[in-house]
């Protein structure tokens, strides 16, 4: 029985925290060899934006918005099943940065096949850190939500975006044509 505890466990590790390792590989070959070189001081541009922003937010987030005081092992008085840092854990860091390249590569390259297969090892590697008792369901939800809202310097969103504000408030997007002319 201790044989498959172990071989769970060790598999648990892998996931939690060597998937990050794979997506930031894959990542940085799309970002490094699969960019438009026309679009190239454009894109990099908005990764670098989206990217500090993500970052600045997780760490505010990180001030702000501790729920839980201690991390799950902690809680539970068990050894950590993955890498850790000293802190509360929220928003988690694995989920920021996985989602945030992930996300990148989206925007940028606009391969669906590599961005799927970036999000489903980000969803695999989040649900790892929840299992390894390193995070909770929220910490990791709410790391992949904040890069979500990092990505907003991405042109496609900001237009969708103000489509849907154009649709929700009529008549103040018809006073902003109106200020804008």
């Amino acid at each position: 029985m201790s044989g498959i505890l172990g071989c769970m466990n060790m598999l648990t590790k892998l996931i939690a925290d060597g998937l990050i390792l794979i997506i930031v590989l894959v990542a940085l070959y799309m970002l490094l060899f699969r960019v438009d070189r026309r679009h190239w001081y454009r894109d990099y541009s908005y990764i670098v934006m989206a990217g500090m922003t993500t970052y600045v937010l997780a760490k505010f987030a990180g001030l702000w918005l501790q729920f839980e005081g201690l991390r799950p092992f902690e809680k539970l008085g068990v050894e950590a099943g993955a890498l850790s840092l000293n802190n509360p854990g929220f928003p988690s860091d694995h989920a920021v940065f996985a989602m945030t390249l992930t996300l990148a590569v989206w925007f940028v390259t606009r391969s669906r096949k590599v961005t799927l297969a970036l999000f489903i090892m980000t969803i695999l590697m989040c649900v790892g850190r929840v299992l390894a008792l390193v995070h909770t369901p929220l910490d990791v939800m709410g790391g992949m939500a904040i890069a979500c809202i990092g990505a907003l310097w991405y042109p496609p969103v900001r237009v969708r975006l103000a489509a849907l504000v154009a649709q929700l408030m009529p008549k103040a997007s018809q006073t902003h044509k109106k200020v804008v002319k």
